[in-house]
């Protein structure tokens, strides 16, 4: 004990600590970089170029060199380029272009790079209402928040929606591909819609989504992709979007983000046909807060503080679940909101595939 009573520290932990502090600063100011090379097409356009210098990249992207130049110090440091000291010129590793250039990629994850910068810009009013206990809309995040969420979210869904999450379900998989009627609810800005419409020509489906100039990318990327009048998006909120005798319901990475995730799942079982499913995708969690202490769990609870919860606590209800509710928190939801059967259909990694039938 030191003279004021105090536990005097262990050096060792101490120090090791300081080290995983100094980590953590790197990985901080670097994830800028990381969003600066993502915007500006700077990974794109090492991917496959082989060795660079920094003119070259800077003349490839239009840049400048000298910006260029230390940038690329940046990335070789944290260990996303490798740099040869003989030649100065840095190349980015095809497994790193997979996860920083390629956005089909199945570890495609620069996208996250803008919800962290959300997370940031929206630090001073989630702040305040840790004081107000009032909560911070989706709506009111920076709009960076938007597009990163599609593009963060969109590598899973594109490498395993089709592939394995319907497959899962009970019989879903053969009414889409014969002809069926779908609503993604909290769709956000679309990127599942379309995968799933893009896989099932013969099923129609309408996302809805609360935030208009979400739904009005949604809007204009179906349009670019000629999906035409078989599938359509709408502002309406999970309590009250139109349409009933759906045969499937979908809800990715949502529920947890809604004030009232029970009254949502009172409405879904009015919609869904009598014979019909509901999918609910959420983040992977465990049920007790020590089955999440890993390096899922940082990222889904760092982003809940964020994000999701102060949302939640933004709408009526403010039930605030937070991204890692674990499944018998969301059986809990499901069953009272008036579904009878629930099942964990499958899993990944990183997401929780959820069943509920009437």
């Amino acid at each position: 004990m030191s003279e004021t009573g105090k536990a005097a520290p262990d050096e060792a932990r101490l120090n090791a600590f300081v080290g995983r502090m100094l980590g953590d600063m790197g990985a901080t100011m670097n994830a800028a970089t990381a969003l600066v090379g993502d915007k500006l097409g700077l990974y794109r356009a090492m991917a496959a170029a082989g060795p660079l210098t920094s003119a070259e990249l800077a003349t490839r992207t239009g840049t400048v060199e000298r910006m260029v130049r230390e940038w690329l110090a940046a990335q070789a440091a944290s260990g996303y380029v490798e740099y040869d000291p003989i030649s100065h010129r840095y190349v980015l590793p095809p497994e790193q272009a997979m996860v920083l250039a390629d956005e089909d990629s199945p570890v495609f994850l620069a996208g996250f790079f803008d919800i962290a910068a959300a997370a940031f810009r929206g630090e001073a009013k989630v702040s305040a209402a840790f004081k107000s206990g009032k909560g911070v809309g989706w709506h009111e995040q920076d709009v960076c928040l938007f597009c990163g969420t599609r593009r963060f979210f969109r590598t899973s869904y594109l490498h395993q929606l089709v592939g394995s999450w319907i497959p899962a379900l009970d019989g879903v998989a053969a009414k889409l591909e014969r002809g069926a009627s779908v609503a993604d609810v909290g769709c956000g800005e679309g990127a599942s819609t379309i995968i799933m419409a893009k896989a099932f020509p013969n099923t129609r489906f309408v996302g809805f989504d609360y935030h208009a100039p979400s739904v009005e990318v949604a809007r204009q990327t179906a349009q670019a992709e000629g999906l035409g009048e078989r599938v359509s998006f709408e502002v309406a909120a999970a309590k009250t979007f139109p349409g009933t005798g759906y045969d499937l319901v979908a809800c990715f990475d949502c529920l947890h983000d809604m004030g009232d995730p029970v009254g949502a799942a009172q409405h879904v079982r009015q919609a869904v046909a009598a014979d019909g499913s509901w999918m609910i995708v959420e983040p992977m969690a465990g049920d007790r807060l020590e089955d999440n202490l890993n390096p899922v769990g940082r990222v889904y609870y760092a982003a809940s503080t964020m994000i999701c919860t102060p949302a939640s606590m933004s709408q009526e209800v403010g039930l605030a679940l937070g991204a890692q509710a674990g499944e018998a928190r969301l059986r809990a939801v499901v069953t009272q909101g008036g579904f009878g059967h629930f099942r964990r259909a499958t899993e990944t990694p990183f997401n929780l595939v959820l069943e509920a039938r009437p």
